[in-house]
């Protein structure tokens, strides 16, 4: 139990000011995000560092910005190198990078096709997500399939014991929600989403994805990454293909992949990018683990003491 993991997050954790004073303070931060507004064409830079938090949160700006946030705190981290990784949703992409598995600069183009994507898909096939808390994974999938005579609804994010989120259709998610509140479940809270990601609404998104990871340079990873879909490490280039072509519409597969780091050796798990999602679930999972993470300047030295 003394690998370390490093663990990057996905859409919701970004914020306005996001990365500012890790490119203020250290010329390694500042090079990314200077490379990452030279590849897309727009000052990514500018609206992590001043918003307005509208633009930031649009799906096309949000998936960049986290993936670019997330890589710059990799840069800073330092002592014990990590033995393997995952990240969740959008993370994967981070964590595939940071694996040596893909390029930043192809990262990069990737996730911002992926975000314009799943924006766009959101529009054409409107749907919404939900937080169910206080409920097993078996019930909260008894409520997907109970509801489906409504519309598509399926569990996207088994995130923590307890803390499942579904998505779908809007009727769909609706009459699940219902069905959990029935169930007994603690916490039934619909999200304030763009879309029904990780669910069949994401098809058209899928097949964008799909080709152009098919044109796409993978590599075999460094180390493993576990990924989303089954929970497992991978290494294999073409393996990775695949799933990163079925991640769109399966479901994040979060809990079981830190229970199966856990079990490969990782007593210490490093959040690199903004927010403290990850940790707040990590400390969930398994209370006997180290949690710390790298989102501002003063965390870097935390970091390296601990």
């Amino acid at each position: 139990m003394d690998k370390t993991a490093y663990i990057f997050p996905g859409q919701g954790s970004q914020y306005v000011g996001m990365g500012k004073d890790l490119c203020a303070a250290f010329s390694a931060a500042r090079d990314l995000f200077d490379r990452a507004d030279g590849i897309l064409g727009v000052k990514l830079s500018s609206i992590c560092f001043e918003g307005p938090e509208d633009v930031l949160k649009q799906t096309a700006n949000t998936q960049p910005a986290i993936f670019v946030h997330s890589l710059a705190a990799a840069r800073l981290k330092q002592g014990e190198p990590a033995a393997m990784t995952a990240g969740h949703s959008l993370g994967e992409y981070s964590a595939l990078v940071h694996a040596g598995a893909l390029t930043f600069e192809d990262g990069l183009r990737l996730v911002r096709l992926r975000g314009e994507l799943m924006q766009r898909a959101g529009e054409e096939r409107p749907g919404t997500m939900a937080a169910v808390v206080g409920l097993d994974p078996e019930a909260v999938e008894q409520c997907c399939r109970r509801a489906s005579a409504e519309g598509i609804v399926q569990c996207a994010n088994f995130n923590s014991p307890g803390q499942i989120v579904i998505s779908g259709s809007v009727a769909g998610v609706r009459a699940a929600m219902a069905f959990a509140k029935e169930t007994g479940a603690k916490l039934v809270k619909e999200l304030v989403v763009s879309g029904a990601f990780h669910s069949p609404l994401m098809e058209s998104a899928r097949n964008g994805l799909r080709e152009a990871l098919g044109k796409t340079a993978l590599h075999d990873a460094k180390i493993p990454v576990y990924a989303n879909v089954t929970a497992g490490g991978v290494q294999k280039a073409e393996e990775i293909r695949t799933l990163l072509d079925r991640q769109l519409i399966s479901p994040v597969r979060w809990e079981e992949s830190v229970r199966a780091m856990i079990s490969a050796g990782t007593g210490k798990f490093v959040e690199l990018g903004p927010g403290k999602v990850l940790q707040g679930l990590v400390k969930r999972i398994d209370a006997s683990v180290h949690v710390s993470g790298i989102d501002k300047t003063s965390d870097v030295q935390t970091v390296v003491t601990a």
